[in-house]
């Protein structure tokens, strides 16, 4: 299969991290015509130096300046914008984290697939750990439903709703999924040009799955590939861990996600869904003494969230600038 593809990796004060990725991409993309672009997101500790400075002498591989830390998304965004040194255009668009590190033949796969399957919207890798432990990325939407099972974590409520499962596990073969983590993914560029890109609103969280919901919303399905195999470390770049105390631009871009599948009111429901769920996980841990896996302050933040968003005048994104500041 044939192809061009432009690899985007977004760094944001992770340089020599980011510099190994762009190595492992390098080496992935020996058999594949393309580029590299490396997208600074407005570090501000010197990265951008460091980015350059280790890629010279690098083929096929630039570093760009995002101007501003505008997230997850819009960094990507300026990446897929910057397109080729040349100007021509890209078939395949395939976005990399900065603590992920693809196998020799990763990005060959991918994009061998796209090319292959032209009903195929994007394709996502199989992700492990440094210690060779696999990593959840395939997953169906979120919902109403996803989110009372997500926080009741009990048999009978799964059984029930089995078929709203957001993670669908790990699949061993070519699986069709909703959407998945955007540590690798690689997709279609027609499909980009009918959809969209990232929504720039979102700062950090929910936008990979918010723009493969348009993806879906188009006509186009996702895929997941397991021999397309990436090391992620995972959280390096943000240092949110599954168990840390959330910060507020999760919670705006959960409310964002909910809001723009079916308003504030289905954004409301699917808040009221977790509480309901986490009442049904908190008396069966009373009664079976288990320890609590539901992260620390999560439901008393994500009430006072939601309550926020619901007053007049107020916006989930007043939050998310507040962050991007804070960030920076």
């Amino acid at each position: 299969m044939s192809g061009c593809v432009l690899t985007v990796i977004l760094n944001y004060r992770t340089a020599e991290m980011t510099l190994r990725a762009a190595q492992a991409a390098l080496a992935a993309m020996e058999e594949v015509t393309g580029e590299i672009v490396i997208v600074d997101n407005d570090s501000g500790d010197g990265s951008e130096d460091i980015l350059r400075d280790g890629t010279r002498g690098w083929p096929r591989t630039r570093v760009i300046q995002s101007g501003h830390n505008g997230g997850f998304g819009a960094g990507n965004n300026v990446g897929i914008r910057a397109g080729l040194s040349d100007g021509a255009r890209p078939d395949f668009i395939y976005l990399l984290n900065s603590d992920a590190f693809p196998e020799r033949d990763a990005i060959t796969k991918l994009r061998d697939y796209l090319g292959a399957h032209p009903d195929c919207g994007f394709v996502g890798s199989h992700i492990q750990g440094e210690d060779g432990e696999d990593h959840i990325t395939a997953f169906q939407f979120h919902s109403a439903w996803s989110e009372l099972e997500t926080a009741a974590q009990t048999g009978l409520v799964s059984r029930l709703l089995r078929k709203h499962i957001v993670p669908i596990g790990m699949p061993r073969s070519p699986t069709r999924v909703d959407w998945c983590a955007g540590a690798s993914v690689m997709f279609r560029h027609a499909t980009l040009d009918q959809v969209g890109l990232f929504d720039e609103r979102f700062f950090l969280y929910f936008e990979e799955t918010d723009l493969c919901h348009r993806i879906s919303d188009a006509g186009w399905h996702g895929m997941f590939l397991p021999t397309s195999r990436v090391v992620h470390v995972g959280g390096a770049s943000t240092g949110v861990t599954e168990h840390a105390r959330k910060p507020a631009y999760w919670f705006d871009s959960r409310w964002l996600y909910f809001t723009n599948r079916g308003g504030r009111g289905y954004a409301l429901l699917t808040t009221l869904a977790y509480l309901a769920g986490a009442i049904i996980w908190n008396t069966r841990r009373v009664i079976e003494r288990k320890e609590d896996r539901i992260p620390p302050y999560f439901l008393r933040d994500l009430l006072s969230h939601t309550m926020r968003s619901l007053m007049p005048g107020a916006t989930a994104s007043q939050d998310t600038k507040r962050a991007r500041e804070a960030a920076r």
